[in-house]
């Protein structure tokens, strides 16, 4: 599988997860959202068609964003094997007046206890 398909299942799995709260990255509260770094450690080889599961956290919130963490395992014959760990770094963005704004503390409650 190549980087850009993973890039793309950890922007599903980010979706999900935010839609899991009620947010999406356009409606954050009062905020919109915009990936500002992405890191991937690749573990393992995923193969095209593979079964695979994504496990995503929000963590370490400050002023203007926080961290979202992804594990991707492989699912195979009841076991999950670690493929790939990742993070992507999130900033608070007003699409309106282009700018930086700080995290919605409502956000960070929902998503630091779910």
């Amino acid at each position: 599988m190549g980087n850009d398909a993973v890039l793309t299942l950890l922007h599903e799995a980010r979706m999900q997860f935010l839609n899991h709260h009620g947010y999406t990255e356009l409606r954050f509260e009062n905020a919109g959202l915009i990936m500002a770094d992405v890191a991937i450690e690749y573990k393992q080889e995923i193969k095209y068609g593979a079964t695979i599961k994504i496990y995503v956290a929000a963590v370490d919130f400050d002023k203007l964003g926080f961290d979202v963490f992804y594990k991707i395992v492989l699912l195979k014959d009841g076991t999950e094997t670690l493929a790939a760990k990742a993070k992507t770094g999130m900033i608070c963005y007003d699409y309106v007046t282009s700018k930086k704004v700080s995290v919605p503390m409502e956000a960070v409650e929902k998503l630091k206890n779910g």
